[in-house]
C-alpha cells in the first residue's frame, strides 16, 4: 500500500473513529467527576505512577486488565470480581489465570480514590479505563481524554472470558472476527495489538511459535529457546513483547518487519504479502506520532464497548465484590 494511498486511508479512518467518540460522548463523559470529585484522576494518575515506578512491567499489567475487561460483555469491572461461593467470575478463565495481574494496584487505587471523594464515587470500571491511560502516559505515550461514567457489573462470565479474548496463537482471520465482533475494525486490530510495544509473555503463549513457526527470524527464535524448553517446563518464564518493553513506541511494529513478533498473533498482522494490515504495521513502524493519535482514539472506542451507566449496574464498595 503505497504512502499515497495512506493519507486519505488514514483521514478516512480518524473521520470515523471521531464519529464513535461522539458517540461514545453522548453517554460518557471525561468531565463526569468534575463536581462529584475533582481529585479523582489525579489520585488515580499518582497511584499508577507509583505502582509503575516500583515496577515497570505493571504499567502493561493496568492496559492489559481494561482490554481483558471491555472484551468479555463491555468495559463494566466484571474482570475484577472473585471466585465467591456459588459465584464463578473471570479471573480463572483460561486468558486471565495466572497471566493478568495488578488486581493489587486496583484495590489501592480504589481505596486512594475512596479517600479523596470521601466515599465511594468514582467505579471500578472507570479506575481500569483511566489507570490504562495513564500507564500509556507514564511510559512515554500521549495522554487521551477518557469519557467516563461507567458504573459496575453485578455480574461475570468465565465462558465468555474464555470465548471471546483472543488468544496468542489467533490466525489473523481469528483475531479479525474476534475485533469485528466487538464492533472493532482492522484498523483498530493493529493499533491496539501496539499496546504489546511494552510488557511481557510468558513462554507458554510464545512457546509453539519459536519452535514450529516458517515467518520468525532464526536468530531471535535461537535466544528465546534457553528459557522456553521445547516441552514441559519453563511455562511461567517471560520475555520481553519488544526490544524496548518499557517505552510506549513504535518497536513492536518494526520488529514484526523483521519477523520478531513474540506472540504468532502478533506476527499475523505482518505478512509481507502486500496485504492492508502490512501496510499498517509499515506506517506505525514510521510515525510514532500517528501511533499515539490513532492508539488513544481506539482505546477511547473500545473503552465505550457496553459500558454501563445511568440506573444499570453499580458503583461498587470493593471492586472484588458486588455490593
Amino acid at each position: 500500500m503505497g504512502f499515497q494511498i495512506r493519507i486519505p486511508f488514514f483521514f478516512c479512518f480518524l473521520v470515523m473513529a471521531s464519529t464513535s467518540i461522539l458517540e461514545a460522548k453522548s453517554q460518557l463523559s471525561s468531565s463526569y467527576y468534575d463536581q462529584a470529585c475533582p481529585q479523582a484522576l489525579p489520585t488515580i494518575k499518582t497511584i499508577v505512577e507509583q505502582a509503575i515506578e516500583r515496577e515497570p512491567r505493571m504499567g502493561a499489567s493496568l492496559l492489559r486488565l481494561h482490554f481483558h475487561d471491555c472484551f468479555v460483555e463491555g468495559c463494566d469491572g466484571s474482570i475484577l470480581l472473585d471466585d465467591a461461593g456459588e459465584f464463578t467470575g473471570e479471573k480463572t478463565a483460561l486468558p486471565n489465570q495466572n497471566s493478568v495481574r495488578g488486581y493489587e494496584v486496583i484495590d489501592e487505587i480504589k481505596a486512594a480514590v475512596d479517600s479523596a471523594c470521601s466515599g465511594s464515587v468514582v467505579s471500578c470500571a472507570d479506575i481500569l479505563a483511566v489507570a490504562a491511560r495513564d500507564s500509556v502516559v507514564a511510559l512515554g505515550g500521549v495522554s487521551y481524554e477518557v469519557p467516563l461514567g461507567r458504573r459496575d457489573a453485578r455480574t461475570a462470565s468465565k465462558d465468555a472470558a474464555n470465548n471471546e479474548i483472543p488468544a496468542p496463537f489467533f490466525s489473523f482471520s481469528a483475531l479479525l472476527s474476534s475485533f469485528q465482533a466487538k464492533g472493532l475494525t482492522l484498523e483498530d486490530l493493529v493499533v491496539l495489538s501496539g499496546a504489546h510495544t511494552i510488557g511481557l509473555a510468558h513462554c507458554a503463549a510464545f512457546r509453539s511459535r519459536i519452535y514450529n513457526d516458517t515467518n520468525i527470524d532464526s536468530a531471535f527464535a535461537a535466544t528465546l529457546q534457553p528459557q522456553c524448553p521445547p516441552s514441559a517446563g519453563g511455562d511461567g518464564n517471560t520475555s520481553p513483547l519488544d526490544a524496548s518493553t518499557t517505552r510506549f513506541d513504535t518497536v513492536y511494529y518494526s520488529d514484526l518487519l523483521q519477523g520478531k513478533g513474540l506472540l504468532h498473533s502478533d506476527q499475523e498482522l505482518f505478512k509481507g504479502d502486500g496485504s492492508a494490515s502490512d501496510g499498517l504495521v509499515r506506517y506505525y513502524s514510521e510515525n510514532q506520532r500517528a501511533f499515539w493519535a490513532d492508539f488513544g482514539v481506539a482505546m477511547i472506542k473500545m473503552g465505550n464497548m457496553g459500558p454501563l451507566n445511568g440506573a444499570d449496574g453499580e458503583v461498587r464498595l470493593n471492586c472484588r465484590k458486588i455490593n
